[in-house]
């Protein structure tokens, strides 16, 4: 006996519906340029820099907290540019591409 026979013994009344999962919408803007994902040393240590999102003030913010947390690492917003610490360009890129943006890696 499994578990839906166990529910429909305890719950004889109850019909299942089929619910639709909804897919997520994503509250941070999208953009048809490229972002540009670039590696640089700032006093001997490596980071990342975000360029050429060309979103509102808070999805900057939204996609820096977003980055960090996933990472693990620390990083800010300047300058619209999204500066994160460290040299994570292929983990930042496959996350923004599975988001749905278009990356585009400069140099190295």
């Amino acid at each position: 006996m499994d578990l839906s026979d166990q529910l429909k013994n305890l719950f004889p009344d109850h019909k299942p519906s089929e619910i639709e999962p909804e897919t997520p919408k994503s509250d941070i803007w999208m953009q048809e340029d490229p972002i540009i994902c670039k590696y640089e040393k700032r006093k001997g240590k490596p980071i990342t820099i975000l360029e050429g999102y060309s979103g509102a003030d808070s999805d900057f913010k939204k996609l820096t907290k977003e980055l960090k947390t996933k990472l693990s690492v620390g990083g800010s917003y300047k300058d619209e540019r999204i500066i994160i610490q460290g040299d994570y360009r292929d983990k930042i890129m496959q996350m923004l591409k599975n988001k749905g943006f278009n990356v585009k890696r400069v140099g190295g």
